[in-house]
């Protein structure tokens, strides 16, 4: 006999015992944004490997390492799973020209691919939470996005999690700084690990996100970036500092905060915690303002954030948190053949009345039928037998609270449930 087939590593089912969690957190994620003004949008799974290339860059780990890429049996074009979601947010609002009469405000939720090492809060598929903005070119906007993220952690009660900001400035601050960068590691060639030798002169900024101990007072030495920007982009960076402060969000500047996207320029953010080890970022973002020209579209500013569901969720979890129990209003059994057939239209009516019903199926005694009406976490019981049935009648028995079992019509039953 062949061995059972199991899910792929790092690809997990969501089961039932876990699902209220994120059902409560989808519909908490949908009222925030309608308090904000912000649309869905959904966009396809698969996308031209071209479109991440263009927008990551070819030499960040997403593109080199873990894009889960194949090529099109029919006609050879070459596909990738999406790795993120603002590369296809960008590309589906340049197809469709939907900046043509105003800008945007954009949101999506959905399952993500990267080939990593599977641990705790980081998955070969992940879920993440998008927002993009886009034809906006103000820090006001910089701040509406992470004004919001901060009460969307007081809706969900989220608690240690820190704000990190930091500005990369315009694409010839950075071009300027780049030339530093390469020159000063040049010297210290001898200290440096294979990762940053590879990037010294395709992504030197990467290598200030190193996580090696042995390089971390290398890094810390390195030119800042501060030194070559412009005075524009320090006015934007300012500008926002003020105005966060102004809504009294607490903030750390973080200079080596650079992002692991080609895309970004000006303000990056991240939100980090503690609690989940070496994962401890839950939410990221900052401005591409280059990005729509680069896949195509007319020049026109934008900024975003993306947040990790898995990590948000585990983050809940540590926290002892208990999302709210959605129990039926009633459970129906039913014995005896007159109460079977009665049995589907009256749980037809209910739910026509706007209630949750569980209508009890595979038959057994009255006695097992109530075990599982108890077990349903239902607020009340409703029993038909035949006697019931030949007099149009049901019983309610409550099964959560004190009181007596009654005897109503179907209707008057509904009205009670519904009050």
């Amino acid at each position: 006999m062949s061995k059972t087939i199991q899910a792929l590593r790092g690809m997990n089912d969501i089961l039932p015992a876990d699902a209220g969690l994120w059902e409560f957190f989808e519909d908490t994620i949908r009222d925030w944004l309608r308090a904000y003004g912000y649309q869905q949008i959904r966009t396809p799974i698969v996308e031209s490997t071209d479109l991440f290339i263009r927008s990551i860059g070819e030499v960040t780990d997403i593109v080199e390492k873990e894009m889960y890429s194949f090529e099109d049996k029919l006609n050879g074009e070459r596909l990738t799973m999406r790795p993120e979601g603002t590369a296809s947010c960008v590309r589906a609002v340049v197809e469709h020209n939907l900046l043509y009469n105003a800008p945007q405000r954009l949101w999506y939720m959905g399952p993500m691919f990267r080939h990593e090492r599977p641990q705790k809060g980081r998955y070969r598929q992940f879920h993440q939470v998008g927002v993009e903005s886009l034809g906006y070119d103000g820090p006001d906007m910089d701040a509406e996005h992470i004004l919001m993220t901060a009460r969307l952690w007081k809706m969900l009660g989220l608690q240690d999690v820190a704000l990190e900001i930091n500005t990369l400035g315009s694409a010839e601050a950075r071009a300027r700084y780049r030339e530093r960068l390469i020159a000063y590691f040049e010297q210290h060639a001898d200290q440096l690990d294979a990762d940053a030798k590879r990037r010294l002169h395709s992504n030197p900024l990467r290598i200030l996100d190193t996580k090696n101990p042995a390089m971390q007072a290398l890094v810390e030495a390195a030119p800042q970036l501060m030194d070559d920007l412009d005075e524009a982009s320090l006015q934007h960076f300012q500008q926002l500092q003020d105005m966060l402060t102004a809504a009294g969000i607490a903030f750390r500047i973080n200079k080596r905060l650079v992002r692991g996207l080609d895309y970004y320029n000006a303000t990056v953010f991240e939100w980090v915690t503690t609690r989940l080890g070496a994962q401890g970022t839950v939410c990221a973002g900052g401005r591409y303002d280059s990005l729509i020209e680069q896949i195509g579209g007319k020049p026109a500013p934008a900024c975003g954030y993306a947040m990790g569901v898995e990590r948000l969720l585990a983050l809940l979890q540590d926290q002892a948190f208990q999302p709210p129990v959605l129990a039926p209003d009633a459970y129906i059994v039913h014995l005896g053949e007159h109460a079977d057939r009665m049995a589907f239209q009256a749980a037809e009516q209910l739910r026509d009345a706007g209630l949750s019903v569980i209508l009890h199926c595979g038959g057994g005694s009255f006695k097992s039928q109530m075990k599982k009406a108890d077990a349903s976490n239902a607020r009340f019981a409703l029993i038909i037998g035949d006697d019931e049935a030949a007099a149009g009648e049901v019983s309610l028995k409550p099964l959560r609270d004190a009181g007596e079992q009654m005897r109503l019509r179907l209707d008057a039953a509904a009205d009670f449930l519904s009050e």
